[in-house]
């Protein structure tokens, strides 16, 4: 199984001189099994390279899931290049009580006033899902587990299973603990952070949500990002392989972020997990 990110940015998209090595697009991965279709992970403006990818290597069937509807995870569904292409299967998996507030959801922003894309516009036959947190999935070659995230208005994340491997997508959240509590407050679990352990276990791999420094978390606590060290702490006790830093901030550059992947570098051999920093175009094969 391999993962490609295409967009590792949180917020907004960002360009410029000094952002070049990292990327600036906005939040989107994607997981490919040896036999099955392209399974997309939210569509920030990353969607964009993501589909024409698709349409390259001739996929004729897409998995699309959403963690939730913020712009910056919404921003590069309607540039999906398969999305209108005739023949083409788009499978949308959104966090919602049916197909229909699936459907419902994405046409808010797929209206001709907010984008002149409209739903009724789509060339592919585009199927809709509502995804309840807390259920399974099986997706083509994929056995998907769901988590309840700690974010403004509700996220939800993936454990995604294929090939005998285990990725887990959790972003955007917040710490499930206050500061003094639960392992933020280096205590025992609490329950909304043992059920995250239970979608982390023995994972392969994990690309979490690590926005803020602890200090800026402090700051922002209502914001719905977290920082290194709880995902650290949290990938350690679950017995995570390989942590992906990830959803970074727009304010942070390539210097910035080199010093962070340097510092997490620096402490392999402290602990079980090893601890990367995600890149755009970074692809990581875990049978390897």
């Amino acid at each position: 199984m391999q993962v490609q990110f295409y967009g590792v940015r949180g917020s907004i998209p960002i360009s410029g001189e000094d952002i070049t090595k990292y990327g600036g697009n906005s939040s989107c991965i994607r997981i490919q099994s040896k036999e099955g279709t392209p399974l997309i992970l939210d569509c920030g403006t990353g969607a964009r390279p993501a589909g024409m990818d698709v349409l390259q290597q001739g996929h004729k069937n897409v998995e699309v899931l959403f963690t939730h509807f913020h712009m910056d995870h919404l921003f590069g569904f309607p540039f999906f290049a398969p999305l209108y292409i005739p023949g083409n299967t788009v499978r949308v998996n959104v966090p919602a009580y049916s197909a229909v507030d699936a459907q419902n959801k994405l046409s808010r922003y797929l209206n001709g006033l907010y984008h002149p894309v409209r739903i009724r516009d789509l060339a592919a036959e585009v199927q809709f899902h509502g995804v309840r947190v807390g259920q399974n999935l099986h997706r083509d070659t994929y056995t998907i587990k769901t988590v309840s995230l700690n974010h403004p208005g509700g996220s939800c994340g993936y454990r995604v299973e294929a090939d005998g491997f285990a990725v887990a997508y959790l972003t955007d959240t917040a710490p499930l603990s206050k500061p003094t509590e639960g392992l933020s407050g280096d205590k025992e679990p609490l329950r909304a952070e043992r059920r995250l352990l239970s979608i982390m276990k023995d994972a392969d791999l994990v690309i979490m949500d690590t926005m803020f420094s602890y200090d800026e978390y402090l700051q922002k606590i209502t914001w719905g990002h977290a920082y290194p060290e709880y995902a650290v702490k949290l990938a350690n006790m679950a017995g995570v392989k390989e942590l992906m830093l990830f959803h970074h901030s727009p304010t942070a550059n390539d210097t910035q972020m080199d010093q962070l992947a340097d510092y997490w570098a620096s402490q392999d051999g402290e602990r079980f997990t090893k601890v990367r920093v995600a890149r755009e175009g970074q692809v990581i094969d875990l049978s390897e």
